[in-house]
């Protein structure tokens, strides 16, 4: 893959890191890997662009993957209000830790190995972003000014704070997401048929009633 003519920006190109001499050896039998070449050539970036951070903002949930000292991946999961993903500068994330299971597999993994790769979907709109960079857990009382701005009100007391400085990202087809809704993306399409729905049927219960006769 090519480097960036002008130099490098704040982050890389996607594909300098995921697609490896084997992979592309992969994309030559198929066929395509001229194609994803002329794709990814210039795809450099200085930092998410206002309709990628507009994304991450309005997250509910992402995923983490890291690597172990065995080599196996294992991926975590992460939920909160929109928000609780917080871009804290140009390509660098962060998350409030909270009280789980204390099986600490994340933060093990990132003692040995910082490298993270984060999966957020929007299944509502058949998006995803993909996220790579290197994480560092620490815990919320080494730093009370970070748990100050992560803490989202209502989780509970914060235990950690993970903070993750983006090398790249990449946008995937929407290709075989299947639609999904939250309660809230339901409220807000559905809400007002509902309760005009509603009022209708409060009308139409007033005028039958003015029209039986007194008993």
């Amino acid at each position: 893959m090519e480097t960036n003519p002008d130099g490098p920006g704040l982050m890389d190109n996607y594909a300098s890191h995921m697609f490896t001499e084997a992979v592309q050896a992969e994309q030559a039998v198929l066929g395509v890997r001229d194609r994803f070449q002329k794709v990814y050539r210039n795809r450099f970036t200085d930092g998410f662009d206002d309709d990628t951070r507009a994304f991450i903002s309005t997250r509910t949930s992402f995923y983490m993957a890291t690597v172990g000292e065995t080599g196996w991946p294992y991926i975590q999961h992460r939920g909160g209000p929109p928000g609780f993903l917080t871009l804290l500068d140009d390509d660098l994330l962060g998350f409030a830790d909270y009280t789980g299971n204390k099986q600490l597999i994340s933060k093990g993994n990132l003692a040995g190995n910082d490298r993270v790769s984060l999966f957020l979907m929007d299944y509502a709109r058949k998006a995803r972003l993909k996220i790579i960079g290197h994480a560092t857990m620490v815990s919320a009382e080494d730093d009370p000014d970070l748990a100050a701005r992560l803490e989202t009100v209502g989780q509970g007391p914060v235990e950690r704070l993970t903070t993750i400085r983006v090398v790249a990202y990449d946008w995937n087809c929407p290709k075989y997401i299947e639609p999904r809704f939250t309660e809230a993306e339901i409220e807000t399409m559905l809400g007002p048929r509902i309760q005009e729905l509603t009022d209708d049927n409060a009308r139409l219960r007033e005028q039958l009633a003015a029209k039986e006769p007194d008993k």
